[in-house]
């Protein structure tokens, strides 16, 4: 059976998702077409030996439409025979799209494959295709009567239900800004960024960040319908600790172990586990835990054993109640920073994180990484790698 490896992985900046962002200024095209030029060029791969390109990509509408994974490799230039396909698995679709690429490798239907992802939340406005909680409540109103609920409030669910206040909350998101200031201060992003446009570092890290600042904020999904549903809740996710509306794309080069020993190119890190599950809808944002239990389970590793975790940081309250639930090692839970600093570019996170991860294990001769994502309509991805650094 073949083995998946990742020969490269890169990510633009994070910019920030609203009009006069760093990115706002770029086609979600355009900005994912320049990515692949840079991870094919820089690896001096033939791009007619590409058998597929896969992007994660959430709001497909307008720009964003008419599967924009293909639209990319026609606007990089790529040889018109490379197909492309663009995938949704909301926040985790750009960890799918590595699992697909992945998976093909080892089934054998692949040699080589890149996953990537975009999203330019300043361009194409989240919900702006019509999703959202409400969106599909119709059919499903025989099993939920009170329908689903937006992120935000299950948020607040779990920071209720796991006692998680709000100063426990803001002192995290301050944290992860201080560790991505200092990782990025110390050239430690260097190696993953590719400059798009001007924007050369993540403009949505803030370095003066303080819990005491963000202690200021109020609350952002405060209504009166969901205190009489939920009266456990508490009003603690505010815009600071949350992740910010993000613009960036991501993109990995993956190939089996030995097309990357034909061509002559050293893999850094190894596919070793994938899994992804489904979990409650209602309170969508704890399906990291089971992921992460059904990914050891299948591995034979313990937590402990894992060199990194990184859990996306949508907001605050899950990568504090999945540690809990794990028992696992907050100094080894988003030791560079998460999306609260380093942004959510939905679509491209799944890769963005997954850079991230390589990165710090080669950096830090770790061994083994493990990342989960939370997604809507409570479902999550989780993936092991091995680093070969």
């Amino acid at each position: 059976m073949p083995t998946a490896v990742i020969v490269d992985i890169v990510r633009t900046p994070s910019g920030r998702g609203k009009p006069g962002g760093g990115l706002a200024g770029v086609h979600s095209a355009t900005l994912l077409a320049e990515l692949l030029e840079e991870l094919i060029s820089r690896n001096g791969v033939d791009p007619a030996l590409i058998d597929d390109v896969i992007a994660g990509c959430v709001t497909q509408s307008g720009e964003q439409a008419f599967n924009i994974a293909r639209t990319a490799v026609l606007a990089a230039g790529l040889p018109e025979s490379v197909p492309a396909t663009t995938v949704d698995r909301q926040c985790g679709s750009s960890q799918q799209a590595a699992h697909f690429a992945a998976q093909g490798v080892i089934a054998g239907v692949y040699d080589i494959a890149i996953a990537c992802g975009v999203e330019s939340m300043s361009r194409t406005p989240m919900f702006s295709n019509g999703q959202g909680a409400d969106a599909n409540r119709g059919p499903l109103t025989h099993r939920y009567p009170d329908g689903l609920v937006q992120q935000g409030i299950a948020a607040e669910v779990i920071a209720a239900r796991w006692k998680l206040d709000r100063v426990t909350l803001d002192e995290f998101a301050a944290r992860s800004h201080e560790r991505a200031d200092s990782t990025a201060r110390a050239g430690g992003f260097d190696t993953e960024l590719v400059a798009a446009g001007t924007l050369i570092a993540d403009e949505t890290v803030r370095p003066t960040t303080t819990a005491e600042k963000l202690a200021s904020l109020p609350p952002a999904f405060a209504e009166e319908q969901f205190t009489q549903r939920f009266p456990e809740i508490g009003w603690s996710i505010t815009a600071g600790n949350s992740s910010p509306l993000t613009d960036g794309a991501a993109a990995a080069l993956i190939m089996s172990e030995t097309m990357a020993a034909r061509l002559g190119l050293r893999p850094r890190a190894r596919f070793h586990r994938f899994a992804v599950v489904g979990d409650d809808p209602l309170i969508m944002l704890t399906a990291v835990v089971p992921a992460t239990r059904k990914i050891l389970a299948g591995s034979g590793l313990a937590i402990d054993e894992i060199d990194v975790y990184e859990v996306n940081e949508a907001f605050a309250p899950v990568p504090l109640m999945w540690a809990r639930e794990l028992g696992a090692d907050p100094q080894k839970l988003n030791p560079r920073g998460g999306a609260i600093a380093l942004g959510h570019p939905l679509g491209a996170s799944g890769i963005r994180i997954l850079s991230t991860m390589v990165n710090h294990l080669e950096q830090t001769g770790g061994r083994y990484g493990l990342m989960t994502m939370c997604e809507a309509g409570g479902l999550a991805n989780a993936t092991l790698i091995e680093s070969l650094a």
